[in-house]
């Protein structure tokens, strides 16, 4: 591929405005299962929002202060498509978690303040009480249970990604990272994962790999493209989406699944609304029809739960 081209698409997903394909379904590793209609380079514009009605029976479980107001107030993360991304006007916001929040949004009759923040700040700042619910993939693990409460509304997970000069053809033990350099966004589950088991290198008498964070999720896929990583650990669904936009990088395999849910401050009252919210817009078809818009079948649940174990 020419270098220019792969410069400007490259670009356009670092900085986090790339618009979506939504490409025939084929290898699960090679493209995202299930997507919609849009060609390369076009974001699915699918409204499947405006028909949602108001679900009296899952409104009827949000506390009164809440109904009375009519407005909640929301964290996003917002990083690299299918969950949730700046359109190529770099003020719209597009993606699966924006749709899933302002469709339980419409079912419970609630406005939502939603405000952009970073990843790793959300969850700190439900415990405070700065916001009433975050939204930025964020996968439910025993750990995080331990403060946080989620509402499940997908499931998608970790993966890996590489360049397609690199010798890794699928990732199923960490020990096949053993003196690479892996590339990750900060406070996100990768990130936990990598370091609890850095000493399994050592402990196979290999060199340790090296665990690169980045704050801003644009850099993680930077640093890929530059080579400052050699392998990046990323959203099973967001690296999916990647390798249909950019050439010269690969997907490797799933490593692991995990739910993932709107996130609540422990204890949160709200919780049993939005399950039912979410819960109401399986029965109706609204769920399916997000997730056929961005291309994420394979990421359907059968029901929402509050707060599930870890999946192991």
């Amino acid at each position: 591929m020419p270098r220019t081209r792969h410069t400007a698409a490259f670009a356009l997903i670092t900085v986090a405005t790339l618009t979506l394909t939504a490409c025939g379904s084929g290898d699960p590793a090679a493209a995202p299962a299930g997507a919609g209609s849009a060609g390369r380079g076009k974001t699915p514009t699918t409204d499947v929002v405006s028909a949602v009605k108001k679900n009296d029976a899952a409104a009827e479980l949000l506390p009164a202060g809440v109904r009375s107001s009519g407005t909640l107030s929301l964290a996003s993360s917002v990083g690299a498509p299918p969950g949730a991304f700046y359109e190529a006007d770099g003020k719209t916001l597009a993606g699966a978690d924006i749709d899933f929040a302002d469709a339980v949004a419409k079912a419970l009759g609630l406005e939502l303040k939603r405000e952009v923040a970073s990843f790793e700040a959300i969850l700190p700042a439900l415990g405070s009480g700065k916001y009433e619910v975050g939204t930025g993939n964020f996968g439910v693990t025993d750990e995080r249970r331990k403060t946080i409460d989620f509402v499940t509304y997908i499931n998608d997970g970790q993966g890996f990604a590489v360049r397609d000069d690199s010798d890794l053809k699928e990732v199923t033990d960490l020990t096949q990272l053993c003196g690479l350099t892996v590339g990750t966004g900060a406070g996100t589950t990768f990130e936990a994962t990598l370091e609890e088991n850095k000493h399994v290198c050592g402990d196979a008498g290999k060199e340790a790999y090296e665990v690169r964070t980045y704050a801003d999720q644009a850099a993680v896929w930077s640093s890929l493209q530059q080579g400052r990583s050699d392998v990046l650990m990323f959203t099973i669904n967001g690296l999916r989406y990647a390798v249909t936009q950019l050439d010269g990088l690969r997907f490797l395999n799933e490593y692991k699944r995990l739910d993932v849910g709107f996130a609540f401050k422990k204890g949160s009252p709200l919780a049993p609304a939005f399950q039912a919210a979410v819960n109401g817009l399986k029965e109706d078809g609204t769920y399916d029809r997000i997730l056929k818009k961005w291309g994420t079948e394979k990421s359907a649940i059968e029901t929402s739960q509050i707060s599930p174990p870890e999946i192991r």
